[in-house]
Formats: structure tokens, sequence, C-alpha cells
């Protein structure tokens, strides 16, 4: 059956790929297919959004280092968020088919480390080591801003038949909203969250919250157009900081209470002493974006008040396949953050309009293929 799948897919010996070399140097090759191994599986790319990290390992080029990882190669492929068409397996894979649609994590972990045995795979200790199975596509090993890429099984989550290929590129962006509200724990529902920073994460973050019953999500940021596609993933209140502070308007909002969960989505400087002040005692902080230079921070007001501060790396523990159930529920409408779109040939545009945010791009996707 899997032979007869694979005819209907036929498989070139080479594609066309972008890779990475000097800082900002991208350029597009010919490169050999890769060949999947045990638990692997080889996706044809059909469509790839792009990611802030993404701009910033082009950014930096070779040799680029990332977490202590190892250097890239000179044919380094970046690009994580991508999904596409399963078109041959590995030995003993049997947990897919060929043919089968599906998006991608970034992160395969070693799987025999400590982090790893938790879940926490994102968080993997032999992070960078290709040789003890450590896979962290578009970070350490080859990405998707190619035809075909390599995927370890435990990094694809199904794509329903009725979700385009477009909206596929964003279940890892609502996996990573997802672990943020998975790490804080306790129980979202009827619970008073915050978001601040409305990019793709944070607005993907008000459509999980809202999808989980928190009552009532609250929306902070600087621009109105990207408040306003909150409101309709499901904001139910949205704050614009260039007009009311951001605390007191928490504070009016919850008639003083306060919220219990924060998702940090800006990175600016001051956004932790802020949202410590938007939560109630007790309350808990989600760092899903971080400042470029050190910040002072008031610890003392954590402290006191007993407010628990998680940092969060990727779309661990699975909330990528959380994440995608919502998704595939209808419960929130991810479409409303896809902005522009760009075939294989004008990766560096793509990358352009992300990263100037030409016409206010939120996310550009690059389809590869037709659906």
């Amino acid at each position: 059956m899997h032979q007869h799948r694979t005819n209907e897919y036929p498989i070139p010996k080479t594609m066309k790929a972008w890779v990475l070399g000097d800082p900002g140097e991208l350029t597009f090759v010919e490169k050999p297919v890769p060949v999947p191994g045990a638990a692997e599986a080889l996706v044809r790319v059909d469509a790839i959004a792009v990611c802030a990290t993404d701009i910033e390992i082009v950014k930096h080029g070779l040799p680029a280092m990332i977490d202590g990882g190892p250097p890239f190669n000179r044919g380094f492929t970046p690009g994580h968020e991508y999904m596409g068409t399963v078109v041959r397996l590995g030995p003993t894979v049997d947990e897919f088919e060929v043919g089968d649609r599906i998006a991608v994590e970034v992160h395969a972990g070693c799987g025999r480390c400590q982090r790893c045995r938790e879940g926490m795979y994102t968080s993997c200790l032999n992070y960078g080591w290709r040789e003890k199975g450590h896979r962290a596509n578009g970070f350490s090993t080859d990405g998707g801003f190619a035809e075909y890429a390599v995927n370890n099984i435990n990094t694809m989550v199904r794509v329903p038949h009725d979700m385009s290929d477009e909206e596929a590129t964003l279940i890892v962006t609502s996996g990573t909203a997802m672990y943020g509200l998975d790490v804080m724990g306790g129980i979202v529902a009827g619970e008073a969250v915050v978001v601040t920073g409305p990019g793709p994460i944070g607005l993907m973050g008000v459509g999980v919250a809202k999808a989980l019953g928190a009552q009532p999500v609250i929306l902070t940021g600087t621009r109105q157009n990207r408040l306003e596609k909150g409101k309709g993933l499901g904001a139910d209140e949205t704050v614009n900081i260039k007009r009311e502070d951001p605390v007191e308007a928490v504070q009016r909002i919850t008639q003083g209470k306060g919220a219990q969960y924060v998702l940090e989505c800006s990175g600016a400087p001051n956004a932790l002493n802020e949202a410590a002040r938007m939560v109630n005692r007790g309350g808990r902080i989600c760092l899903a974006a971080f400042p470029a230079d050190p910040v002072p921070v008031d610890l003392a007001y954590l402290v006191r008040n007993n407010i628990y501060v998680f940092g969060i790396r990727g779309e661990g523990k699975s909330a990528t396949h959380r994440a995608a159930a919502l998704m595939a529920q209808k419960r929130f409408d991810a479409k409303l953050i896809h902005t522009h779109t760009f075939p294989l040939a004008e990766v560096p545009t793509a990358i352009r309009y992300a990263r100037e945010r030409i016409e206010d791009a939120i996310k550009v996707i690059v389809k590869i293929r037709e659906s």
C-alpha cells in the first residue's frame, strides 16, 4: 500500500531550496532531496510561514550558533513553520501513511535526556546534538524553505481535509500560545487572561485563550488594526497603550481584581513589570517574548505578591496537537493573521515584508504548491 501511494508522489533526486550564507545572504540552489531515517518521514513542503526567528537567523548568517548548538553548514536551509504532504516513510514508520497532510513542530528532542523524558523536548539538554538524535528544523537542522524536508514523526500533526495549506502553517504558532497557557497551569475557563503584544503568537494566544473559556480575554498593543484582528479572534476587550495606561485599563476592566494570567508576547522592556501589576496576588505570567537587552525587574514586588513567572521555548509538551484540535473544531479563525503570500522563488521578498511589516504584514506565507 505504501509503495503504491509513493508512486503517486514521484520524488526527484534534487530539489530547489534556499540556503544561508553570510549575514542576510540567501541563495536559491539545487540540493539533494533528503532521505528519511528511522522514525522519520520525507515531507513535500506545500506551504511555509515566515517567523520572526527566521528573520533573526538570516540576519546573523553563517556560522550562526543557536543556543550553543553546532555551527550551521554552508548548505543550511532555514524555515520552520511549514506544512506539507508525507511522500516517503522511513524504516518501521507506520504512524503515518504516504499522502497524509501534516503540519510540523520545530523540535524533535533527543528522547534520552531528563527534559525530553518529562515532555519538555523544546528544552532538550542535548539541543543541537544531531548525533544524539536531536533535531530542530530550521534552527540546527535543515528547515522548510525548500521543496522537501525530513521530519521526525513526533513533530508531525495531522491536518484536517477541510483546512487550507495556509491555515495549517499557523498551527505551530497557535501551539506556542497553547504551550504558554499550559505551563501557567490552573484552569483557564472563567479566568481573566491578558495577552500583551498583538503579533502572531499574541493573536493566536487570544484565540486559544478564548477557545479554552477565558473570561474576559484582554489584548493590549500599540497598533489599532492589530487590536481589531484580536477582536475577530475573540478578545473581549482591547487596550491601545498609546491611548491608555495598560495596567490601569486591566484593573478597570477586571473591576480592581486583576487578571489571573498574563501571556506576554510583546518583548517590551517594561513588559514584565507591567504584567506583575496586571495580575492579582498569586497570579501567573508567561514570557513568550523577550527584550533584546537585559532589563530591570522589580523582583521584590513579584516575591511579596507570590507571582509566578514562566518562560517558554516554542511549542513543547505536545501543545501543538491541542491547538490543532481547536483549529480543526473552528474554535477561532487563525486565517485572520495571514496577510501576504509569495512563491518559493520570492522567499527574500517574503522575509522583507515580514521584517519591515510592509503593508502591516502579520503572517507572510510562502506557497510552494497549489492545493
